[in-house]
């Protein structure tokens, strides 16, 4: 027993040394770190050597409080605070309506343009000095204007003469959280889920503080804390759980935490919750008690959480329940809710990934063909939540044909974060670079120049509620994604739910020198390595447009072959098509015709192989294996290329961290370096795999340039792997 003590002991005291080892891993890119540079280090002591900082509600004092310890670790000095604006401040931070009457006059025209979550960051003279202005409209504005200062000195950004106004082009910045109420995450690589609903709510931990802190430090002001399957624990009857007397109580307790940093709370709302949890007979929308039950809902969510935002729903897709259930349509069941919960200001958010149970000649067209017939149907405070592609968070899809086809409608993009289908958090991908292809893609439906981002921020069409959603990475994992470079797709994220326009080369930059490094030497190469990353992992799994050739269940590795599923569209042989005579999908006329459902110009272009980006070829057309690449190599040659050409790249991941090595701490280059190595393995993986099983259609040998496979096509097949069982063989 002494034995087992002992052991017990030093294994904790093991545990306590590593969490210790790798605590710079836990605070994200909020490390605060001492700057060195001796004249960066001088001019930031000046700016911040005397401060006014207004007191007063909750987000005030959070963000007065980072302020604090941001400076006593970058500058490892103190601030010196005082009671009220005087002549020796250098520092002035307060909402602009308490500023002084002169002080308000020289930023008057500074405020024309800032919305009410917005900032300005501002150099002037003032009291016959140089002063730094922090000022919003709201409070919320002073806590994100504190951050992004504290982001600007990280990455000794010189702040001698700023000027910098900045408001969010998005209104709802919302992070979805796929927890199933019982510390299992669908599509979760992190560890466990964040909230341990058990223990709440009479223990806070420290982790949803710091959880929220990073959120408003990106923008981030809304979670939808559980699962759009709305699944709890293994009990049907439990489904609706979360809506229950004693989970709001839970839940009430996050919302105040989350509160305090303009964070409001959002929860799944499974459909048939009248009957699960209300012992109705019905949950038809139609039904005045249903309908009535719901208001009652509201009413009691609202009680307790008077900020609440309202519901997000997942209905008739994958076997959810959902208006259709009723001979009623999803315009119907949201208004339904919408109803119940716009005295109060909440909002329903209406997810479109939709795949029912009769088979359509394609997947992909079945969301476009159910949603765009109820454009301008939805009541004021419903978002139809889209998919960022048709499919389904492939590592490249084209966007989603709803975006600028429903002109009445908000719409909110939904982007994953967690990798569901690009190699988990084994894998080092830069997501940012995929958020982005998407966001400026042109959409062309009122010309030239209508892009993505212009549907997404509401200026395509003046939509005034407007939204992006990220399914989130976060888990209990001290590095909080699994994967450390994981973490900047978070914050990516973020910043572009804020700014959709932004670039991914700004957003890894910013990373970078906030969480590891502000030397050149580092970032430019490292930056280099992220930018690429994400097209890495397109070309060892899915190049040229190839789509869903995961295996079943897990999405992870390579599985072109399957095709025993019950449904055709459940096997990745349904999108590939691979035959003798060639290999893509065809949606154009003679195919599905999916392409119809874009603009004329696109439907041009998508049409016609010629025309196309090869990056979506295989996703349009179906092609023989001699069809001509734009570079004149055969499409089998070309495809085997690209995939060799994944290969290639994580090699080239590997030999630029390797090199980053100095730079790093001993325990991110280790865990980074690991994880590459897995990747290197995996990438080779799917090459082999792939093209041994393409080959036994194509019937040509392996161009020079790529590698022979070290195993055969049976091997490969016979592969099984386990998977936690927190992960469902669902799509989501």
């Amino acid at each position: 027993m002494r034995l087992f003590y002992s052991c017990f002991i030093l294994i904790g005291l093991s545990i306590f040394k590593l969490q210790g080892k790798h605590l710079e891993d836990y605070k994200l890119w909020l490390k605060y770190t001492k700057i060195e540079d001796a004249n960066v280090l001088s001019d930031y002591k000046n700016i911040t050597s005397s401060v006014f900082f207004a007191t007063g509600s909750a987000i005030l004092k959070n963000a007065k409080h980072e302020l604090s310890i941001a400076l006593k670790s970058i500058l490892a000095n103190s601030a010196v605070y005082t009671e009220g604006i005087s002549s020796e401040n250098t520092l002035i931070i307060d909402v602009y309506a308490n500023l002084p009457n002169d002080l308000k006059l020289k930023l008057e025209q500074d405020f024309d343009n800032i919305t009410e979550e917005g900032f300005l960051i501002r150099s002037i003279v003032y009291n016959n000095r140089s002063v730094t202005i922090i000022s919003a409209p709201k409070d919320i504005g002073i806590l994100y204007g504190t951050f992004r200062f504290l982001l600007l000195m990280q990455t000794q950004t010189n702040l001698k003469e700023i000027y910098l106004t900045d408001s969010p082009k998005v209104k709802l910045r919302i992070l979805n959280h796929w927890d199933n109420l019982d510390r299992s995450v669908e599509r979760g690589y992190a560890g466990f889920s964040l909230w341990n609903w058990q223990k709440l709510p009479g223990y806070i931990d420290q982790r949803y503080i710091d959880y929220a802190r990073a959120n408003a430090s990106i923008g981030i002001n809304a979670t939808a804390l559980t699962n759009v399957n709305a699944t709890a624990l293994t009990n049907v009857n439990a489904n609706a759980l979360v809506l229950t007397p004693m989970y709001l109580e839970k839940v009430e307790a996050l919302a105040t935490i989350f509160r305090a940093y303009g964070i409001k709370v959002y929860l799944t709302a499974r459909f048939s919750a009248p009957m699960e949890i209300g012992n109705l007979k019905t949950s038809d929308p139609l039904e005045p008690e249903v309908q009535t039950w719901w208001k009652n809902k509201a009413i009691e969510i609202y009680e307790r959480i008077p900020d609440f935002g309202g519901f997000l729903v997942k209905a008739n897709s994958e076997g959810q329940p959902g208006p259709q259930n009723y001979g009623r349509n999803h315009v119907d069941g949201a208004n339904m809710l919408a109803t119940a919960l716009e005295q109060y200001g909440g909002n329903v958010i209406w997810r479109a990934f939709v795949y029912s149970e009769h088979d359509d000649t394609d997947r992909a067209k079945q969301a476009y063909d159910e949603f765009l017939q109820y454009d301008g149907k939805f009541k004021d405070n419903v978002l139809v939540q889209v998919k960022n592609g048709p499919l389904d968070f492939q590592p490249r899809e084209p966007f989603h044909p709803l975006f600028g086809a429903m002109k009445e409608t908000p719409l909110m993009m939904e982007f994953q974060i967690t990798q569901e289908y690009l190699g988990f958090s084994s894998h080092l991908v830069f997501l940012p670079k995929l958020y982005e292809e998407v966001l400026d893609a042109d959409t062309y439906q009122k010309g030239e120049g209508s892009k993505v981002a212009n549907v997404i921020d509401g200026s395509l069409y003046g939509n005034k509620l407007t939204g992006m959603a990220g399914v989130a990475n976060i888990g209990t994992d001290l590095n909080w994604t699994g994967h450390p470079f994981g973490q900047a797709n978070w914050y990516g994220f973020g910043r572009l739910a804020w700014n959709p326009y932004l670039k991914s080369e700004v957003i890894a930059e910013e990373w970078l020198r906030a969480t590891f490094s502000n030397d050149e030497e580092f970032i430019e190469p490292v930056k280099k390595m992220m930018l690429t990353s994400r097209e890495a992992v397109v070309n060892y799994m899915n190049p040229l447009g190839l789509h869903h050739i995961f295996d079943s269940g897990h999405h992870y590795g390579p599985g072109p072959w399957v095709n025993n599923l019950s449904r055709p569209d459940w096997n990745p042989v349904y999108y590939h098509n691979a035959d003798t005579n060639g290999i893509g999908f065809d949606r154009t006329p003679s195919g599905s015709n999916a392409n119809a459902q874009y603009a004329q110009e696109l439907r041009t272009i998508f049409n016609n192989p010629n025309k196309i980006s090869e990056k979506f070829l295989l996703w349009f057309h179906h092609l023989p294996w001699d069809y001509k690449l734009d570079n004149g190599t055969l499409l089998w040659d070309g495809l085997a290329l690209k995939y060799q050409e994944g290969v290639n790249q994580v090699k080239n991941m590997i030999s630029t961290w390797k090199k980053a090595k100095p730079y790093v701490s001993d325990s991110q280059y280790q865990e980074t370096a690991m994880l590459l190595s897995i990747q290197l393995k995996e990438a080779m993986w799917w090459r082999d795999a792939c093209l041994l099983y393409f080959q036994s259609f194509s019937k040509r040998p392996l161009p020079l340039g790529v590698e022979k496979p070290s195993q055969t096509l049976e091997y490969y097949r016979s592969l099984e792997f386990p998977f936690a069982p927190g992960i469902r063989p669902k799509w989501n």
